[in-house]
């Protein structure tokens, strides 16, 4: 049996395929084979949320997953939440409100209120605290991250109107 195996995935938008080892961890998969490190690692062991990304829409942790287990998937990382020329909402937000400090904590947040967005677009605050419980941010007290999270819901529901 071999350690490693080919796999296929769409990573922002871009197909690709690598040889992985079967014990890979997608984080290490996407910031080591695909040079995308905008997926960060923390606490490796889930709590933290930084490495939080999009399987198929779904926001998952990427420190606890098996890149093998990406086989077939879409992966969303950072890097393809907005471009440089047209930024997700929430990432307008996140600037305009001052959303992050150090920005270590700010790729997971990012991904995992986007799903949150796409599933609770009319959000209270109390609701964006509960969606972002997961993630832990040491620098800016959530109160500038709940603020941004709710002119993104607004940008994102007058967008779809």
């Amino acid at each position: 049996m071999s350690d490693s195996r080919r796999i296929a995935l769409a990573v922002n938008g871009v197909q690709h395929e690598a040889e992985t080892p079967v014990r890979e961890h997608l984080a290490d998969f996407l910031r080591g084979t695909l040079g995308l490190t905008g997926t960060h690692l923390g606490c490796e062991h889930g709590v933290c949320g930084a490495c939080t990304v999009l399987v198929d829409g779904r926001a998952v942790r990427a420190c606890l997953m098996l890149a093998v287990q990406a086989d077939g998937c879409a992966v969303t990382t950072i890097e393809g939440l907005g471009t440089d020329e047209a930024l997700h909402p929430l990432q307008a937000a996140f600037c305009a409100h001052h959303g992050l400090q150090c920005g270590f904590c700010t790729p997971g947040m990012l991904t995992t209120l986007a799903e949150f967005l796409q599933v609770h677009p009319d959000p209270t605050e109390e609701d964006v605290r509960v969606a972002i419980s997961g993630n832990l941010c040491r620098c800016t007290g959530y109160d500038s991250i709940i603020a941004a999270t709710m002119e993104a819901a607004r940008a994102m529901r007058g967008a779809g109107a």
